[in-house]
C-alpha cells in the first residue's frame, strides 16, 4: 500500500496543525487558570505535546513517516530516508499546519476578555520563544540557548531516526519513545527559551503575534529557531549513518 505525494503531505499539514494546537493550546489557554503554578505549567505544556504528539504519530504516521517539524525533515533527507523532491513540501505543509493551529488558538483566546491580553501580550505572545534581548521576556544568552536548542534538537531527532529505523526491534513502540522524549525536552527548556526543537512550532507565533500592534520581538528572534534545529538535525543524521548495523 502506498500513499501518493499530496496525502503525504495533507498529512503532515494535519499533523504539525495538531501539534501546535496541543502545545500553543496548553501555553496559552492554561494562562487563564489563576492562580497556577509555574511549574504545574510546565508540566502541562510538556505533557500535552508529548502526548499528543503519540496519538498524531500513531494516526498519521504510516501515511507520511509523522515529521510534523521542519527539522526531523531535514535529518530524513540527510539520512537519505527522504527524496529531496519531498523536503520544500513538507517543510511548506508543516508550516502552513502550524500557522493555522496558532490561529485558531489564538481565536479562542481572542474569545476570553481576560486571557486575550494575557495570551497575546508581550510577556508570551502565543508561546514565542526567544533569547534575552530586542524587547524579549526570556533572559538567557543568545549563545546559551543556541546551544540548548542544537543540543536537544540532536537528542531528538536521533531518537527518531534510530526508533523509526528498519532495524528496531521495538519500532511499533516508536511513537511513545518519541512523544516522552519530546515531553523530556520541554521538561528541560520550557524555562529557558520556550522550547522549539521545532522550526515551525516557532515561526508560527512570532508569525501571527506579527498582527498584535508592538510585538514584534519573536519574529526579530525566530532566525535562531530555525539555524540551531536544522543544526542538529544534520548532526543526528550524521551519527545515525554511523550507528547504522553492518554485514558481519
Amino acid at each position: 500500500m502506498r500513499w501518493t505525494p499530496p496525502q503525504r503531505y495533507v498529512a503532515e499539514f494535519l499533523g504539525t496543525f495538531g501539534l501546535l494546537i496541543c502545545v500553543t493550546g496548553a501555553a496559552s489557554l492554561s494562562l487563564n487558570v489563576n492562580p497556577l503554578d509555574p511549574t504545574a505549567r510546565v508540566l502541562i505544556i510538556a505533557l500535552s505535546i508529548g502526548i499528543g504528539l503519540i496519538g498524531l504519530l500513531y494516526a498519521l504516521g504510516d501515511i507520511s513517516g509523522g515529521h510534523f517539524n521542519p527539522a526531523i525533515t531535514i535529518g530524513m533527507f540527510a539520512s537519505g530516508r527522504l527524496a529531496a523532491r519531498d523536503v520544500l513540501p513538507y517543510v511548506l505543509a508543516q508550516v502552513a499546519g502550524a500557522v493555522l493551529g496558532v490561529a485558531v488558538i489564538a481565536g479562542v483566546a481572542h474569545g476570553s476578555g481576560s486571557l486575550w491580553p494575557l495570551a497575546a501580550g508581550k510577556d508570551v505572545a502565543l508561546a514565542a520563544q526567544g533569547y534575552r534581548g530586542n524587547g524579549s521576556p526570556y533572559t538567557v544568552a543568545l549563545a546559551s540557548v543556541f546551544l540548548l536548542e542544537v543540543t536537544l534538537t540532536f537528542l531528538f531527532v536521533q531518537a527518531v531516526l534510530l526508533a523509526t529505523r528498519s532495524e528496531s526491534s521495538a519500532k511499533n513502540l516508536a511513537p511513545v519513545g518519541i512523544g516522552l522524549t519530546l515531553t523530556m525536552i520541554h521538561l528541560v527548556s520550557l524555562p529557558i527559551d520556550g522550547t522549539s526543537v521545532n522550526p515551525a512550532r516557532s515561526f508560527a507565533p512570532a508569525l501571527v503575534t506579527l498582527a498584535i500592534p508592538a510585538d514584534r520581538w519573536a519574529i526579530q528572534q525566530d532566525w535562531l529557531f530555525w539555524v540551531a534545529p536544522i543544526v542538529g538535525a544534520l548532526l543526528a543524521a550524521l551519527v545515525e549513518r554511523y550507528l547504522r548495523p553492518h554485514a558481519v
